[in-house]
């Protein structure tokens, strides 16, 4: 099998998962194409929640504002009643923002949308999804994926070191390798449609007939659209009628109410609730991400998050191991996500035994800021700490001053391809490509004005904490004699001993998006 490569990566799928692993290689200079098999963007709304733990990798990839203004907070929810009366409630439990946590409530924008920000962001970094191309079959061996791709222009045969499938539930890269999905049907069927409706006010998320499993439906406006959001449970069996005539009879129906008019269905479809998750995430030099990997319900809003942390986990780490790092850093990436997504899958499913009932109140849990590795093949460091941070933990932010004086945060230092390693004191550590190393404190380049570092990292005197290129904690240790060779053999083992720059493509290091 020959060994010429047309490119590093494939990516089969550009939906929410595809297009942050694009991402990711893109800022880091990795050659890569990103493949999808639909003619046009996905038009609809179905991934609409983006979880405050999504929102600081948004920040990370650039996109958090154009995100922001694109689309809105969740409405208050009104339950109606039978008797014409109502209750309003919030969807959630909403913290206020800590410097440790900087974003506390989820955002409302439908996927379309999120995904065009995340298109733009990609041509702004020289690439783009190509549509209407088909994976359709592929073999791999000890050096790489030769894929088979179809177009309507025909076929092509593409060599690649790594084949990703971030190809939805219905993977075809996950049935080609075999790879088992186990799970169960949640007994559930519903619709979801996009529609321009008039009649209804758009304060508010309307429930109706909530606990009723025959008789539910939920209208929610779409943050940064003029578009409602229809969601109902329906028959498990027969035919539905999503055309505006078939939309407008459901509500009518359902609510009691023949003063909301569909006017036009942007996008609708029917379908069947399930839980499953792949029995493993890598085969060789193949990996499945997003909902390749895992489906589950939407209560929640935890899918499109979810997918988009897989990539960003993944992404990095195929950077370093096409950089030099050894390939065992990419058995981190099953060994870490594959639990969160099981955690995700009780939690999505245990909200839809709720929603049933009709409360469908979101917690902290659904945040995503507690997702953590402590228990990762990554990690260095102490099993007990006197401070509750450890190793594999999500990085908490927090503001600073540079030593010339200007305000800044954590993340914004964080922020970009890199590795980030924070001194409390004066070791030294050798500096080298692809680490950037801050002291805190009296001496160092960062200030530490309002003791919020001190309490979210809990450095005690010559302590470091190694951050990872997405926002976890890598290692925590004290850089004594023994400390030292330990940071240094930690390094080597990610790639950080090695040129950063593969086969003379230039350097994305300092592309950092602040």
């Amino acid at each position: 099998m020959t060994n010429d490569f047309d490119a590093d990566v494939l990516i089969c799928g550009a939906g929410a998962a595809g297009l942050t692993l694009a991402i990711e290689l893109a800022r880091r200079g990795i050659s890569f194409r990103l493949l999808e098999k639909a003619s046009e963007p996905f038009p609809g709304s179905r991934g609409k929640g983006i979880q405050p733990r999504t929102q600081e990798i948004f920040e990370d990839l650039g996109i958090l504002d154009k995100v922001v203004a694109a689309g809105g907070v969740y409405p208050p929810i009104r339950e109606n009643r039978g008797d014409g009366s109502f209750i309003a409630k919030d969807l959630g439990e909403w913290s206020q923002a800590t410097p440790a946590e900087p974003y506390h409530i989820p955002l409302m924008i439908p996927q379309f949308l999120t995904e065009k920000i995340m298109r733009d962001r990609l041509a702004e970094l020289g690439a783009r999804v190509e549509f209407r191309w088909e994976l359709t079959g592929f073999e791999q061996d000890g050096q790489g994926v030769t894929a088979n791709l179809s177009h309507s222009t025909g076929a092509e045969t593409f060599r690649v070191r790594y084949l990703v499938g971030a190809d939805g539930g219905r993977s075809f890269v996950r049935h080609a390798l075999g790879i088992a999905f186990p799970g169960k049907t949640l007994g559930v069927r519903a619709i979801v449609a996009d529609v321009m409706l008039n009649g209804l006010a758009r304060d508010a998320w309307w429930q109706f007939n909530s606990g009723d499993t025959q008789r539910m439906i939920a209208i929610c406006p779409l943050g940064g659209t003029d578009l409602f959001q229809i969601q109902a449970p329906i028959p498990p069996e027969g035919e539905v009628d999503l055309s505006a005539e078939g939309l407008e009879t459901l509500i009518a129906d359902r609510t009691g109410r023949n003063d909301m008019k569909v006017q036009t269905v942007t996008w609708a479809s029917a379908y069947t609730m399930n839980a499953r998750l792949a029995d493993s995430y890598r085969a060789d030099r193949i990996f499945l991400t997003g909902d390749a990997a895992h489906v589950h319900p939407p209560t929640g809003g935890q899918g499109l998050n979810t997918s988009v942390q897989d990539a960003y986990n993944l992404g990095w780490k195929l950077a370093f191991v096409l950089c030099g790092a050894a390939d065992e850093l990419l058995d981190s990436y099953e060994a870490e996500r594959r639990p969160v997504a099981a955690e995700v899958l009780g939690l999505s499913s245990r909200l839809l035994d709720s929603g049933k009932q009709g409360e469908i109140r979101r917690g902290r849990e659904v945040h995503q800021l507690d997702i953590g590795y402590r228990q990762s093949p990554l990690v260095l460091g102490a099993a007990s700490r006197s401070h509750c941070l450890h190793a594999g933990d999500r990085a908490p932010d927090a503001p600073v001053e540079g030593a010339a004086g200007q305000p800044s945060r954590l993340f914004r230092l964080f922020a970009g391809t890199h590795w980030t390693l924070l001194v409390n004191g004066q070791p030294s550590v050798a500096p080298r490509s692809g680490l950037h190393i801050h002291r805190v404190g009296q001496r160092g380049d960062l200030l530490d004005p309002f003791g919020h570092v001190r309490d979210a990292y809990g450095l005690a005197p010559d302590e470091c904490v190694l951050i990872r290129p997405d926002g976890y904690v890598g290692a925590i240790l004290t850089l004594d004699a023994d400390g030292t060779l330990q940071l240094e053999t930690y390094l080597e083992r990610v790639g950080l001993g090695v040129c950063r720059t593969p086969r003379g493509r230039r350097d994305h290091d300092d592309q950092r998006a602040v």
